[in-house]
């Protein structure tokens, strides 16, 4: 039985992926800094509650010390602002909110677990949440879009430093997703299922069908140095 640990588990995709890996038979170990909520979805799961700030270094070695044996790790906490505007509209606090618990949360996550994994020398699989708002530019976007791409590029590095070992990284992608962040988009479940089906099948980025054309535009309109224009979904 698969033991798995979910950051960023009390809500939105984090709890769908609690869901589907409880329904998987996995034994769970969910971390959030909403201790409220996290009790509630670890009671329902029957899972190990760790509340715990993925942007605290510390904390996130705490909740790698309870992790004992866990070979899945979702590093997937994450927040959107407030500022959904210009980079120098956005406020400085605001940038360095975002930047902690989306990059540092997820390179604290990795800097906590993935020693340990190496080590033990048996399979395991890092999965981390990024965006579809971190491989495409979009008008506004304030410090999300923006930390999306940093930990895109910082999945991407990993995966070159992991290459050869028994551990894998991978991301998902997703567009708008309905969960506390926006009231529209992708139910989580199916989002969630996704992700896990990516793992199994050993893909690396999961990447919306109807948005992968506008990643490819926008990636050879930068490398022909040409200003970038707003993407947009095909079919």
């Amino acid at each position: 039985m698969t033991t798995a640990v979910v950051t960023g588990a009390a809500s939105g995709i984090g709890r769908a992926l609690a869901r589907a890996l409880h329904d998987r038979g996995a034994e769970l170990i969910l971390a959030d800094i909403d201790d409220a909520a996290l009790t509630t979805t670890a009671d329902a799961l029957g899972a190990r509650a760790v509340p715990a700030d993925v942007s605290d270094p510390s904390a996130m070695t705490a909740l790698a010390s309870a992790a004992g044996e866990a070979r899945l790790i979702c590093l997937n906490a994450g927040v959107v602002g407030p500022s959904l505007s210009a980079p120098w509209e956005v406020p400085a606090a605001e940038w360095d909110r975002v930047f902690a618990i989306n990059v540092a949360g997820v390179v604290n996550g990795l800097r906590a677990f993935v020693p340990g994994l190496l080590a033990s020398g048996e399979p395991a699989h890092v999965l981390v949440t990024a965006s579809l708002a971190g491989l495409a530019v979009f008008p506004g976007g304030g410090a999300y879009g923006p930390s999306k791409h940093a930990v895109a590029a910082v999945v991407q590095h990993a995966a070159m430093a992991l290459e050869g070992t028994a551990v894998r990284i991978s991301m998902i992608c997703p567009a708008l997703v309905a969960t506390g962040m926006s009231a529209e988009g992708t139910d989580p479940a199916l989002v969630a299922e996704e992700a896990l089906r990516a793992v199994d099948d050993g893909v690396f980025a999961v990447v919306p069908a109807e948005w992968r054309g506008a990643v490819v535009t926008q990636a050879e309109r930068l490398a022909a140095g040409r200003p970038p224009v707003p993407p947009a979904p095909v079919g």
